[in-house]
């Protein structure tokens, strides 16, 4: 007699294997839904969709031609000021960004990266704004943005989420908007300070506001959003600028996308439309005002992450990512209470390099520009800087180098800023400053991976 195994139900072999099927199928289907766009902000996955209602309009199907590249980005740098308690609960956040190459669908990453409670987002938009520094969106380009398919989404406390991609014709050289709606208590905001960009903030639920007449509130940061990323027809790959308040733009003038990346990246689409033989590269933006290389900020995470901490996340996992340019190291001179040990800067450098060259990635580095008139400065420190640029110089750093103190000291007195590119502090250029080390950079040194071993 034969015995049975299926509990005296009568159930065939074949039939137990189905239902096995089936149920496999449901748990990895669930487990993709779950799964994605939700990471925690080092790239590891966390959290849950909220809502599995899709929106369901065309735009939302992205074309099939182009390359992902980044168009836009900012590193998320601490917890907002007076945002502990509540975050932004009942007000719709309109973040303004410049998109440094166009595309024809977009998608976003939002940051809760501070956040000590998970952040519920029940509506995301994104519009080409009608205009420059205004929260009115041009006609007919207003769209909903979805997350794994939902327009929900409960972003957990040190946590990100990348959109899907919607259908939009985003120009080069273009403000965007991008605005997200949560109703519920989730303090503090993650945000990046010192924008030198508007944006803007509206009472409940504006979100589809294209008008923009609702949005009364100004901010000097961007609010969540870190980055934009846009299928190209124009571009290939990604430059990513890591850097303190020089690459941020702290002295630029606000609204008018001066910082020296966007002119990088003016200056690279302009020679490719003249038929330059250059890489096919949009320019993103990883600058922190503050930022060292080695020391983090205080907090639990960090307030203003060291370059060695937040590499990874802030360069390496932007979206294809070709080229790294590097410009850091005057803050850990300026800001260390003791004299800075110009052999430890130095090898943190070198210890970036190594982890962009075990991706393929080339890397161009900046020499440190002068400061002598600033407040921190003194003559040990100079030194320091001195000898920090030897190495940079002697080709022991990086792939290539910019010389931007060379470009921007004053001939008179090397030790600090000519007076036509200080911006009156001493130690930040102005926006002729800003232009002239964007001219500097010589365009063919996006050319090219890099080297095995320096």
């Amino acid at each position: 007699m034969t015995r049975r195994h299926d509990g005296g139900a009568g159930v065939s072999p074949a039939k137990h294997r189905a239902v096995l099927s089936a149920i496999v199928a449901l748990i990895l289907g669930l487990s993709a839904a779950i799964y994605f766009g939700v990471a925690a902000d080092d790239g590891s996955p966390l959290g849950t969709i909220t809502d599995n209602r899709a929106h369901r309009d065309s735009s939302a199907a992205p074309v099939s031609t182009g390359t992902w590249v980044g168009s836009w980005s900012a590193s998320p740098a601490g917890a907002e000021p007076g945002t502990e308690t509540t975050g932004l609960a009942g007000r719709s956040v309109r973040n303004v960004v410049h998109a440094s190459v166009g595309g024809t669908s977009a998608r976003i990453t939002l940051s809760n990266l501070y956040g000590q409670s998970p952040l519920a987002v029940t509506h995301a938009t994104i519009a080409v704004a009608a205009g420059d520094n205004t929260p009115q969106a041009a006609a007919e380009t207003m769209r909903r943005l979805t997350f794994g398919g939902s327009t929900r989404v409960v972003i957990p406390a040190g946590g990100q989420v990348l959109s899907d991609a919607v259908r939009i014709a985003i120009p080069h050289d273009t403000d965007v908007l991008v605005t997200t709606y949560s109703p519920t208590a989730a303090g503090p905001v993650t945000y990046h300070p010192h924008a030198r960009q508007l944006s803007y903030a509206a009472l409940g639920d504006r979100t589809e506001d294209a008008s923009g007449a609702s949005y009364t509130a100004l901010t000097p940061n961007w609010r969540y959003l870190t980055a934009l990323d846009v299928l190209s027809n124009e571009s290939d790959g990604t430059v990513v600028v890591l850097g303190d308040s020089l690459t941020d733009g702290i002295t630029s003038t606000e609204g008018a996308n001066h910082r020296w990346p966007d002119v990088l990246s003016d200056r690279l689409h302009a020679a490719l439309a003249s038929g330059a033989e250059l890489p096919r590269y949009s320019v993103v933006n990883q600058g922190i005002s503050g930022n060292q290389i080695l020391a983090n900020g205080l907090g639990r995470p960090a307030d203003n992450p060291s370059g060695l901490s937040r590499f990874g996340r802030d360069v390496l996992s932007r979206t294809n990512v070709k080229v790294v340019v590097v410009d850091l190291g005057v803050n850990d001179i300026l800001r260390n209470p003791n004299l800075a040990d110009p052999d430890r800067i130095v090898e943190g450098l070198r210890t970036l390099v190594r982890q962009a060259h075990a991706r393929g990635l080339k890397v161009v580095g900046a020499t440190l520009m002068p400061f002598g008139g600033h407040r921190g400065y003194t003559p040990a420190k100079e030194a320091v800087r001195q000898q920090i640029n030897a190495e940079i110089r002697a080709g022991r750093v990086f792939d290539a180098v910019v010389d931007f103190d060379r470009a921007l000291r004053d001939p008179y007195d090397p030790r600090k800023l000519g007076p036509a590119y200080d911006s009156g502090d001493h130690l930040h250029p102005s926006d002729n400053g800003y232009q002239q080390m964007a001219d500097t950079f010589d365009l063919r040194k996006l050319k090219g991976a890099g080297q095995a071993e320096l």
